[in-house]
């Protein structure tokens, strides 16, 4: 079993309790059968996320939408779960909803999960929005320096010159500046 995919279910099979609907879902080979329960009125968050999450993994796109929604959750498990199965989906739908999640000043409270699938993707929205993130992070006492920082090393990972500005403000930072050093140093000359 996947490390991810157990991590996924233990965590999972604690909040599900004892369910036999648990063990269905879990077992099943049947993508339509699993894929009921994600339209399926009153079914439990758990059942919802272990569902897309297969589905995702398998690469069956009526995993997106359930997958985009976990991607913006409050929970960091459930964002880290449903990126790891949207990068791995092949949906051309997930970067550009990825960006737009990362970009959301409304909710940038829970953009570090869609920052790193940015990177992980590198897609052409990948630059572009990591850039947008970044520069926002920059402000006098930001709170969110973990998003900040996910953007400056992804953008080094990227290597991509229109990084360049942003990361030279981003020396200014304490926080930041060790990483915006290994970014820059990763940019083309």
């Amino acid at each position: 079993m996947d490390e991810e995919l157990r991590s996924l279910t233990e965590r999972l099979r604690n909040e599900a309790g004892v369910s036999a609907m648990y063990d269905r879902l879990l077992a099943t080979e049947d993508l339509d059968v699993a894929a009921a329960a994600l339209t399926e009125p009153g079914q439990p968050l758990w059942a919802r996320e272990l569902v897309a999450f297969r589905l995702g993994v398998a690469g069956d796109v009526r995993a997106f939408e359930a997958l985009v929604l976990l991607l913006n959750h409050r929970d960091p498990q459930r964002c880290a779960s449903a990126a790891y199965a949207l990068a791995r989906l092949g949906d051309p739908r997930t970067a550009r909803a990825a960006a737009a999640l990362a970009t959301n000043e409304l909710r940038v409270a829970y953009a570090l999960h869609p920052v790193r699938l940015l990177v992980e993707l590198r897609a052409p929205e990948a630059v572009p929005a990591l850039i947008t993130t970044l520069r926002r992070r920059l402000r006098p006492q930001d709170p969110y320096r973990r998003v900040a920082l996910a953007c400056v090393e992804g953008l080094g990972a990227m290597a991509d010159m229109r990084a360049r500005p942003v990361l030279n403000e981003a020396l200014a930072h304490p926080a930041l500046a060790e990483a915006a050093v290994r970014a820059l140093a990763r940019l083309p000359k």
